[in-house]
């Protein structure tokens, strides 16, 4: 049987495979737990997307955790990070985000933080899915039975953090369009950079429950270029459905992904003597011209495999403060125990405003080499290991490709696609080699 969390928590079809029976049980299990490692009454910080499946799912999880005896804090709609810091300042046992982060409506998600607001461990996850399976363990009643309460000002306990994160007025005289994906953080983002003192522009800022991540948003970043260049803004940001991706667009319209800010970010900690161990945690899929960067900067790369989780137990492990990915995850430890969209907008506009630059001159700290990136949805993402015909064409492209650049081809870890990237010294030789192995997928795993 495959392990019920991947590697961002349980995610799936909502009503599908992510229903309503799973999630109760889901709350049970996480209550039960928490108890076992010595919590009496666990309180638990339960915030969500703005998909319209979030709203059964909210109650369905609520049921479960105080059908298991413990306290549901429900606080909406919030960011991801937003509850990870919610649950470490409303002092709580757990944490728990219903979204599916940048994935389409129809599909939903359970992600869990610990009270150290880090996520949970593989460990207390194989705990969970055990209970789960069982379903038993213990059915208080009377005033054993837990309670659902709503918490108070946890928007502005949230903003508050970031305001704090950021030097007074950040963001003053910036002319910035925000894309919120009609996600998470459709209130909070602008309502962050206006009081950091930016004129806000904002883009799909108007979630209906099934919008959310459509046509726009931080995977689909040529529509906030877009709309900065319409608008004549300094700068644009886009997140995703969770908001815990941040990418950037300068007032040309081009766009800056999570690579130049990671590399920015690090090359101004460095020089401030702020970069830990003179070391940053990235994944495979970073840019050449990223590595180049840090190399020439005396900064170390530690890489990972893909996964925001797995760029933060290499942080922790090494002693680093800094990580993320291409994607737009980037993880300020000093301030986050997650990645964090908004966070990472507030310190990468704010260096480009304290330095009296641009978001394009910041971001020009790396050069970009050209990558092609598919996403190819297949039947079976097991079967890719045993697929020859793939991994022969893998093996040309890089016979072909020699040092000059680089493939790597993954199965996702949140939905049925396998992940191609090609880097090479331009864009025709990368396309190509990402046709091949394209074809080659779809032959063997469709």
């Amino acid at each position: 049987m495959a392990r019920l969390f991947g590697t961002d928590g349980v995610r799936g079809i909502a009503n599908q495979d992510l229903t309503g029976e799973l999630v109760y049980k889901l709350g049970r299990a996480a209550v039960i737990a928490l108890t076992e490692h010595g919590d009496v009454r666990p309180g638990l910080v339960v915030g969500r997307d703005p998909r319209a499946s979030g709203e059964f799912l909210e109650a369905a999880l609520a049921a479960g955790i105080c059908s298991a005896g413990g306290d549901a804090i429900l606080v909406g709609v919030c960011p991801t990070a937003g509850v990870a810091f919610l649950t470490t300042e409303l002092g709580a046992q757990a944490g728990v985000v219903i979204s599916a982060s940048h994935n389409p409506a129809e599909y939903n998600g359970i992600k869990f933080f610990a009270s150290t607001g880090y996520k949970l461990a593989d460990e207390v996850e194989d705990e969970m899915e055990g209970l789960i399976g069982a379903d038993g363990g213990p059915r208080p009643h009377g005033r054993g039975v837990g309670r659902v309460r709503r918490a108070t000002d946890s928007h502005n306990r949230y903003l508050t953090h970031l305001e704090e994160a950021a030097e007074p007025s950040a963001l003053s005289g910036l002319r910035l369009v925000v894309d919120c994906a009609n996600g998470a953080a459709w209130e909070a983002a602008p309502d962050l950079y206006r009081r950091l003192g930016a004129e806000v522009i904002p883009i799909n800022h108007r979630p209906d429950g099934w919008n959310i991540n459509e046509g726009g948003g931080a995977t689909a970043p040529d529509v906030v270029a877009r709309a900065v260049v319409d608008a004549g803004a300094d700068a644009g940001v886009a997140h995703d459905g969770d908001a815990d991706r941040a990418i950037f667009a300068d007032a040309e319209g081009g766009v800056i992904d999570g690579d130049q800010v990671l590399a920015a970010s690090a090359l101004s900690m460095h020089a401030g003597g702020e970069l830990a161990g003179d070391s940053v945690v990235t994944t495979v899929m970073a840019n050449l011209g990223f590595r180049q960067s840090m190399r020439d900067a005396g900064i170390q790369v530690v890489e990972t495999k893909v996964g925001d989780r797995y760029v933060l137990e290499e942080m922790l492990r090494c002693g680093v403060v800094l990580g993320g990915e291409q994607s737009g995850h980037v993880i300020f430890l000093r301030h986050a125990t997650t990645g964090d969209g908004l966070l990472t907008a507030v310190k990468f506009l704010g260096l480009a405003r304290r330095r009296g630059a641009s978001v394009a001159e910041i971001a020009s700290c790396m050069h970009r080499f050209p990558q092609v990136l598919k996403n190819i949805r297949v039947a079976n993402v097991d079967g890719l290991d045993d697929a020859g015909e793939v991994w022969e064409a893998v093996e040309a492209a890089k016979e072909a490709l020699g040092s000059g650049g680089r493939i790597l081809v993954r199965a996702s870890g949140t939905e049925p696609v396998i992940r191609i990237m090609v880097e090479a010294p331009n864009e025709e030789d990368a396309r190509a080699h990402a046709d091949a192995v394209s074809s080659a997928v779809r032959a063997s795993l469709r």
